[in-house]
């Protein structure tokens, strides 16, 4: 797949905590051990026991359009040839408390609206500095 954004444009930060998020090609978030309570983006307490054990989990990666936008305006010179996308927040079936953010690729074929269901897909980018490629999850109408 092609870069949705221009190949000059910021790239999420990788650390320990997001690697399995933005590396594995899936909906990968965290689950704390004490309680269960998914953690995304992931933190180093659980907002739900204070506890500090995670563990991965992954889901299922379809959901539905919780809240979009269309973006006609360029706020940055480098978006100029980007313009329109159109970025949904998704809320996913298996954790409805999970929300994704991300371009859905398709918007122009799409009846865009909140409850549509869409399905996450992996635009990669290889990682400047040399790591594992970045995979960035995108959204497409799951029909």
């Amino acid at each position: 797949m092609s870069r949705q954004m221009p190949e000059s444009w910021v790239l999420p930060a990788i650390n320990d905590h997001t690697r399995g998020f933005f590396t594995s090609g899936k909906i990968q978030v965290r689950a704390c051990t004490g309680c269960g309570t998914i953690e995304h983006p992931p933190e180093d307490v659980c907002h739900g026991c204070q506890g500090t054990s995670f563990e991965d989990r992954e889901l299922a990666g379809k959901g539905h359009v919780y809240s979009h936008t269309v973006i006609h305006h360029p706020v940055h010179p480098a978006l100029k040839d980007a313009v329109p996308y159109t970025v949904v927040l998704v809320s996913l079936d298996d954790a409805p408390e999970v929300r994704i953010t991300g371009n859905l690729l398709d918007a122009g074929n799409a009846d865009l609206r909140i409850g549509l269901r869409v399905k996450a897909v992996w635009e990669e980018v290889p990682d400047p500095s040399g790591g594992d490629p970045i995979r960035l999850p995108q959204w497409v109408v799951d029909e």
